[in-house]
């Protein structure tokens, strides 16, 4: 059989623009990330790749580990991206499939994408019946350890480079911090570029609706995570209450979030994460749930991937933009006037630069 996979490589790098950022649930001493490359015995080559940032460096390498001697043992073929998800979550269901050894499945189906389409020399978004299109990103950021002029740095560099939208972090500890924060950077980028807003879950029901209510003034233009991602009556009574849209879904690894807040009503935009949520058939099979009770798709983080994934659905929103990886990689998205463009390299079109990686021995 073609396309076989014989060896699995693992690496770590860090960003160039790597430095300690918080938001209101998170303290982040690093922006780091862990590479898994994929070989045929054909020679071709697949990379995917995971945000990692400082968390648990162990239990993620060893879940990489598992994951790698599972595929190597059982001989998969590059696009047998369904067959090893199916295979891996009953191998793994004793310990849970959700979590460390999910971001370990997926970020191999992810490099398992790139070697196939690669071997088909192809973008993944033509081999998935997608068509070239301009897709809308915002700036990402704002965060909360963050100086004012930091702040102000950021959303107006992001303006002066096209982007039509950025993202602030809320939920201070400090009374009031939130909306002075968010109206100074109304008044710096002005009335044109849409504002948004995330409390990554740092909120209850009570303090995220007085904060929608206090900025109604300035154009919010959607609140993401208020509250806990399980907390699905904390969102029904938030958009009850408040006419602010609401936004969520990065921290799902199923489906099941999306269906409970679209029965209770209380979702405005899905915002799946790759690399939790399964892969790309899985993101490709909430995106399509979504769909179906015209929810738009607007993915968590991981827009080099992202981009050309929206380009194959219907109810596309757009795509969150971080500049993270761009100095380490050989091929970095174009993005103009507040728009990315899918690359036409074959597979996900870009590859780490060898020079960033650091290779982890395998066990």
């Amino acid at each position: 059989m073609k396309n076989i996979i014989t060896d699995i490589r693992l690496f770590r790098a860090t960003s160039t623009l790597s430095k300690p950022i918080a938001d209101a649930t998170h303290q982040l001493s690093e922006i780091s990330f862990y590479i898994v490359e994929v070989v045929t015995g054909e020679g071709v080559t697949g990379q995917g790749y995971l945000l990692s940032f400082h968390y648990s460096p162990g239990g993620i390498l060893g879940a990489l580990m598992d994951a790698r001697r599972f595929v190597l043992e059982r001989g998969y073929a590059t696009y047998e991206t369904v067959r090893m998800k199916s295979d891996f979550d009953n191998e793994s269901e004793y310990f849970g499939n959700a979590g460390l050894q999910r971001w370990a499945q997926s970020v191999l189906n992810v490099a398992m994408w790139d070697a196939w389409c690669k071997s088909l020399r192809q973008p993944i978004w033509k081999v998935l019946g997608g068509s070239f299109k301009k897709m809308p990103v915002y700036g990402s950021g704002g965060w909360l350890s963050y100086t004012d002029k930091e702040l102000l740095d950021e959303v107006l560099d992001y303006k002066a480079r096209g982007f039509m939208a950025v993202k602030v972090k809320v939920g201070s500890a400090e009374a009031g911090r939130d909306l002075e924060r968010l109206r100074k950077v109304r008044e710096a980028v002005g009335p044109s570029i849409n504002i948004m807003m995330d409390a990554n879950q740092g909120m209850n029901a009570a303090s995220a609706i007085k904060l929608a209510s206090q900025v109604e003034g300035l154009g919010i233009h959607w609140f993401e995570e208020p509250v806990k991602n399980t907390d699905f009556d904390g969102y029904q009574i938030i958009r009850s209450k408040t006419a602010i849209a609401l936004a969520m879904g990065e921290r799902e690894y199923d489906t099941v979030a999306l269906r409970e807040l679209i029965r209770k009503n209380a979702l405005d935009l899905w915002q799946p994460d790759l690399l939790r949520i399964g892969g790309v058939d899985q993101w490709r099979a909430s995106a399509a749930i979504a769909g179906a009770y015209n929810l738009p798709v607007l993915p968590h983080y991981y827009k080099d991937y992202d981009v050309p994934l929206l380009a194959t659905v219907p109810n596309a929103y757009g795509a969150e933009s971080f500049d993270w990886i761009d100095g380490i990689i050989d091929n970095p998205m174009k993005i103009e006037d507040g728009f990315a463009f899918p690359r036409e390299g074959d597979g996900w079109g870009f590859m780490f630069k060898p020079e960033y990686l650091e290779e982890v021995a395998c066990v």
